[in-house]
């Protein structure tokens, strides 16, 4: 046996080390024989293929490196659709334990697998997850054609909701819906972070105006902007629904829609041959294989991405109902500021951007929690925090709302970014929200997917969030039960909130007790 202190993985070790699972970790390291070190081998193989499909195709078609920001402009039309009526089957099923998961996680997937699957063969490309929800972009020749390839995608995907129309569980028979909406233009796509921690977002109007349409938008059809309306006017029926918004009249028969635009892009990772299996053979190899996999893995959050990792051989990730303490945090400013960047200011506004995220990303890692993702809102971008999962803390809320007591710390004292002469004040509102949430591995099975949390409490996190003020936090009682004998919570009553039936009690989170 190779002695510890003069291991061939001496050099390489530090890199591999969030990479592998326990106990191929401990066995290699006191075993780096040609068997182990080919373990390892399969391994990163294994996770690449994964990542790979957690990941946006816009990212891994050019990998950058682990902490590099960059940014590109883009044009095209964008689509967005979220599901109506998931929360119901969800709690129905919430008390059936594994069972229930297993239940949940099927339809989930076989929803997810159907739209993506249009999307692609429809010359879309799935942008991101958000939730139960997705953000499209296609592109062509002429406005006119993506936004046609659009608005085919959105009806392909509309009826094939029949098949959730009247979805059969243990617990009853459930209806799942959807809305889409559809707008075109230019939008900025940035890599922003450091090297433990990537992210890829979306920043401009026209993407905020994509989600409003949806949100204007009507189960079971196609809601167009006027923008997108005006490029395709006399190519589809429409009728006016909401000022500003054409709704499509579906009125095409099999033979005129067809089933696809365009075949589907592969993301499947090639496999090359391994012809030298000594030591130093693997050695070279497995060092290639990390050069591939470090920058994808600094996308998914530590805890994430452990999971990824202890579960690769798998490939499945255990679903389960677990009670959360879920944090949305919108983010104002930043993404204003982009439409009005002239030409050449664009890196200023990436690189603040990315120091308030890796700032919130710490003040939130530090404290055990996940910050997920930064997506994009009606005004401003969004920042999903939980915590609760993977990792459990007994005094989760109480993290949880220290960290949004630094993250409003780190806004309000950011240096604001200066665009053409003009200064933008940054803000945020954060919501907090407590109670029981589906965590599961969602999408494809072997193609895109994320681990995601869904549940009514995210929702009321996210509806906190839109009602909170400049720089305030809003929480529920249930956060509020959990922290109050640590950080000072002022009552403001009951207030209304979309999805719910009564009006429920809501506190403002001011900052901690004295000591």
């Amino acid at each position: 046996m190779t002695s510890i202190s003069s291991s061939p993985l001496t050099k390489i070790e530090p890199r591999l080390r969030p990479l592998l699972p326990a106990d191929l970790y401990a066995v290699v390291w006191l075993d780096p024989s040609p068997t182990t070190l080919m373990s390892v081998f399969e391994h990163l193989r294994t996770l690449q293929r994964i990542l790979y499909d957690y990941i946006p195709r816009q990212v891994t078609e050019a990998l950058p490196h682990p902490g590099e920001t960059r940014f590109k402009w883009q044009e095209g039309t964008l689509m967005f659709t979220d599901l109506a009526g998931f929360t119901p089957l969800m709690e129905a099923n919430s008390t059936h334990g594994r069972a229930g998961a297993e239940t949940l996680l099927k339809v989930l997937n076989t929803y997810f697998t159907s739209m993506i699957e249009i999307v692609s063969k429809s010359g879309g490309d799935l942008l991101e997850f958000t939730g139960d929800a997705l953000l499209a972009r296609f592109t062509a020749a002429t406005r006119r054609e993506d936004t046609a390839q659009a608005i085919r995608a959105g009806l392909r995907m509309q009826r094939a909701m029949s098949n959730f129309a009247n979805i059969e569980t243990p617990t009853g028979n459930f209806t799942l819906g959807m809305r889409v909406g559809i707008h075109n233009g230019r939008f900025l796509t940035a890599d922003i972070g450091t090297p433990r921690r990537m992210n890829h977002v979306l920043l401009g109007s026209d993407v905020q105006r994509t989600k409003q349409a949806e949100g204007a938008g009507t189960v079971e059809r196609v809601n167009l902007t006027d923008v997108a309306y005006s490029h395709v006017r006399d190519v589809y029926h429409f009728e006016r629904d909401k000022e500003g918004y054409m709704l499509v009249i579906d009125d095409l028969d099999e033979k005129e829609l067809g089933e696809y635009d365009l075949s589907i892009r592969s993301r499947r990772v090639a496999s090359g041959v391994l012809f030298d299996r000594s030591v130093e053979g693997l050695l070279t190899e497995i060092e290639q294989q990390v050069a591939v996999v470090e920058p994808l893995a600094s996308y998914l959050p530590m805890p994430i991405l452990n999971l990824v990792v202890e579960s690769a051989a798998k490939r499945q990730i255990a679903p389960k109902f677990v009670d959360l303490t879920v944090m949305f945090v919108n983010l104002i400013g930043l993404t204003e500021a982009v439409d009005h960047a002239p030409a050449g200011q664009e890196a200023g506004l990436v690189d603040s951007f990315s120091r308030a995220f890796a700032l919130i990303n710490a003040a939130v890692e530090s404290r055990g929690g996940v910050l997920k993702h930064v997506t994009y809102h009606l005004a401003g971008s969004d920042i999903l925090i939980y915590f609760g999962v993977p990792n459990a803390h007994i005094d989760d809320p109480e993290r949880a709302a220290a960290a949004a007591i630094a993250i409003r710390d780190i806004i309000t004292h950011f240096p604001p970014p200066v665009v053409d002469g003009k200064s933008y004040t940054l803000s945020c509102q954060i919501g907090l929200a407590r109670g029981p949430i589906f965590a599961a591995e969602v999408g494809e099975l072997r193609g895109r997917r994320e681990y995601n949390i869904l549940g009514d409490s995210v929702n009321t996190a996210a509806r906190l969030m839109t009602r909170a003020s400049s720089n305030q936090i809003l929480m529920t009682e249930a956060v509020e039960e959990s922290i109050k004998d640590h950080f000072r919570c002022t009552t403001i009553g009951s207030i209304s909130l979309k999805g719910k039936s009564t009006p429920m009690p809501v506190y403002t989170l001011e900052g901690p007790l004295e000591e």
